[in-house]
This record gives C-alpha cells, sequence and structure tokens, in this order.
C-alpha cells in the first residue's frame, strides 16, 4: 500500500481515551472481547440504576417495553424485522439455542467447516451425538487464492442426507470474512437450511438478515458493535421460530399471553438476568456512529483499510505472501507463524502460546497467538479499532521478528 493512500492510518481514528483501555499496552485483540467506551458503560450504568431503584416495577411492567425499543434500533441496524430477533448473552449461547432445539435423525448430516469456533463445533458435536446425527467436517483451506476455494469444498460435502450447515460469517482463528450470501443460497437450492455464526459480523460488515435469508443468524454485539458483555442477539427467520426455544425453559413456555409470538415471550423472559448490555446496545450504535464523519460504513472502510494496511507490514517483515484475497478480509487478519517449539502445557483453553505472553511482558503488545489448524501450527490475528493506528502493527512487526529470531 502506498504511503500516501496509508497516512491517514498514521494515527488512531478516534480518541483512544474514549475507550478504558491500559494505554501502557499496544492492544490489537479487539476481536476476542471487544472492548466498550466509557460513554456506553456509563449509559449501562444509568440501566443498571433504574433496575435498582425499583426493581418490581423494572422487571415487570417495564422490561418487556424497554427491550422492544432495543431490539428494533438493532434490527435496523442489522437489516431485519424487529419481531424476527431476539437478545441472548453471547454467539456461542445463540448457536447451542438453535442445536439444542432442532431434532435430527440417525444418519442426518450436519455440516461444519474446520475454521468454526471450537465452543460452537464443540456445540455441534453435542447435539449430533445426542440426536444420532453425524457431524461433517468440511476441510477449507488457508492460506488460500479465493472464496471460489470455499464455496467448492462446502458444496462438495453435501449429500442427500445434509440437513444443516452451521457456518461461519468471519472465521475466528483465519479472520476471512466467507462469502456468506452465496453459501446460503447455493445450499438452499439443495435443500440445506445453515445456521450463521456470524459472531464477528455486527459492525464489521454491512447486514441485511431478510435478504440473507438464512434460518438462523446469531451475532455478538459486545465485539465490534462496542456494546457492553452479554450483548448478542439471535434471528429465526420466521417460518422455524415454533421450533426454537431458549436454553433456559421458563414462564413464557405456558405463558396466556396473546399479544405476541410464543418466541417472542419465551425469549423476553428466562428467568431474572441484568439485561443493562442489551438495552445499552441503542446507545452504542449510535455513540460509535458519532466518532467519524461517515457514520458506520466510514468506520467499516477504516477499520478494513486499517487490518490490510497492518498486515502487509507484517507479511513484508515475516517474508510471507498475503494468506487471503482482500476481498475476504475485514477488521482481522490472521497470518501464519513458523510452528511452536513449545512443549508447555496450555494454561488457557483460548491461548496457550507462550509467544503471546512474550509480546505482553517484554514489548506491552496483546495479540492473540493461535494454535490452527492444530499445534504446533500456530497464527498471529490482529484487529483494526479505531483507537488502533499503523505504528501498532509496526510495533508488532519489529517484535515478532526479534522473538521468532531469539527462539531459532
Amino acid at each position: 500500500m502506498p504511503n500516501t493512500a496509508a497516512a491517514h492510518l498514521q494515527k488512531p481514528a478516534a480518541d483512544p481515551r474514549l475507550w478504558q483501555l491500559d494505554r501502557r499496552v499496544i492492544f490489537l485483540n479487539h476481536g476476542s472481547f471487544g472492548a466498550c467506551p466509557r460513554a456506553v458503560l456509563a449509559e449501562q450504568q444509568d440501566w443498571r440504576e433504574r433496575m435498582e431503584r425499583q426493581p418490581v416495577k423494572f422487571f415487570v411492567k417495564e422490561l418487556d417495553g424497554l427491550l422492544d425499543a432495543a431490539r428494533a434500533r438493532l434490527a435496523a441496524f442489522v437489516g431485519a424485522r424487529t419481531d424476527d430477533l431476539v437478545f441472548v448473552p453471547n454467539a456461542t449461547a445463540g448457536v447451542n439455542t438453535v442445536l439444542r432445539s432442532l431434532r435430527w435423525r440417525t444418519g442426518d448430516e450436519l455440516l461444519v467447516t474446520d475454521h468454526e469456533y471450537n465452543a460452537c463445533r464443540n456445540a455441534l458435536d453435542f447435539a449430533a451425538k445426542r440426536e444420532g446425527a453425524r457431524v461433517v467436517v468440511v476441510p477449507v483451506p488457508f492460506p488460500l487464492r479465493s472464496a471460489d476455494e470455499v464455496i467448492a469444498a462446502v458444496l462438495a460435502r453435501v449429500t442427500p442426507r445434509t440437513r444443516l450447515a452451521l457456518l461461519d460469517h468471519v472465521t475466528s482463528q483465519t479472520g476471512l470474512v466467507l462469502p456468506i450470501e452465496r453459501l446460503v443460497r447455493e445450499l438452499a437450492a439443495r435443500g440445506v437450511e445453515v445456521l450463521v455464526d456470524g459472531a464477528h459480523a455486527p459492525g464489521m460488515v454491512p447486514l441485511n438478515l431478510r435478504k440473507l435469508g438464512a434460518a438462523f443468524y446469531t451475532g455478538n454485539c459486545h465485539k465490534w458493535l462496542c456494546a457492553p458483555k452479554t450483548a448478542a442477539f439471535l434471528h429465526v427467520r420466521a417460518d422455524l421460530q415454533k421450533e426454537i426455544h431458549p436454553l433456559a425453559i421458563s414462564h413464557g413456555a405456558n405463558s396466556p399471553r396473546t399479544d405476541r409470538s410464543r418466541f417472542l415471550i419465551e425469549f423476553g423472559w428466562t428467568g431474572t438476568s441484568d439485561v443493562t448490555a442489551s438495552l445499552s446496545v441503542p446507545r452504542s450504535i449510535d455513540f460509535m456512529a458519532t466518532l467519524l464523519p461517515g457514520g458506520w460504513p466510514e468506520i467499516r472502510r477504516r477499520n478494513r483499510a486499517l487490518a490490510l494496511a497492518g498486515r502487509q507490514i507484517l507479511c513484508d517483515a515475516l517474508g510471507i505472501p498475503s494468506p487471503a484475497p482482500a476481498a475476504m478480509i475485514g477488521s482481522l487478519a490472521s497470518l501464519p507463524l513458523p510452528d511452536s517449539t513449545s512443549t508447555a502445557a496450555p494454561h488457557s483453553p483460548l491461548y496457550a502460546d507462550p509467544l503471546q505472553d512474550r509480546l505482553r511482558e517484554r514489548w506491552g503488545i496483546e495479540v492473540p497467538i493461535i494454535p490452527w489448524p492444530a499445534p504446533p501450527h500456530r497464527l498471529v490475528r490482529i484487529s483494526a479499532q479505531l483507537y488502533n493506528s499503523l505504528p501498532h502493527y509496526a510495533r508488532l512487526a519489529e517484535a515478532l521478528t526479534a522473538e521468532l529470531r531469539e527462539r531459532r
């Protein structure tokens, strides 16, 4: 990327002090857990205080209307009908909700790629084992040359027994924006419904769930929308809502209410919980839109440009070609690293490589080193958010080359 094209990326696009992140750390891991701006956290605290001032009134009299308003704002952002969308704690819960609700026959096949997030893959394996179904894993190459390779790999594994495909919109480990519109369309033509794991998509890529037409779609609001943790949604196509029930069966299961769908009634109350994260989603959407003159379209463009430029800096430093076409990159980018030589036992199910600790402790950089597809193979995955800038990735390139040289 020419220097003139990257000049606007040399500084953060928004004041990093708008977030509570430790300014002594270069934070290149927004993708894992997000980061919530101070203004949105203040909004959540206001909701908490309102909830605690009069809990009975809040939960019994007010909550339905408050959640309806929040759902409506989120639905408009993701291109959905308000009544087709409900709040869940996170995308993993959304995937589990669908898989635990559906039923299959012995021998039915459930499709998934080898890029699927481990937690959701575990949920699929659990559901398949319970029902006697078979999980069919689609190997998708990485590095790869084009989105066509993904399409071809998935469709090659479809059989007359395929009932459901669990597919990422944006892959967690490899940071790829999959051609989800084409996949949903091609699979529908073959009679296969799709559950889209859109954990990273809201706020990273434009969404129009009505146009997409997937049977099920779940996405996080705490990542690229920058909402508080435990804010996520599940979108279920209207014709399938009678089949889907919340993980916690509660009062809605036998409620005599007729003012709304059973789907909304069941998900609207699953037990007492802190709903303030969900109620803060509209504030997150609106606040983030004020940070750049072009609002959300400009946020997405800027973050993508920064991810691509940062990726190129790392590719140059590591002496490797770009592992995926630019068209498949959003606000995340992953690159292969030399295999790990560590024999240490992993201390976390998410991050097990000592290189990640060394980058944090020696260099002040927080970035994930991901074992993929399995140890000792590994990736480094960068994120790009408005508080990041090109010098952050240059510093990471310096740190990685030094650490890898020392280990050799």
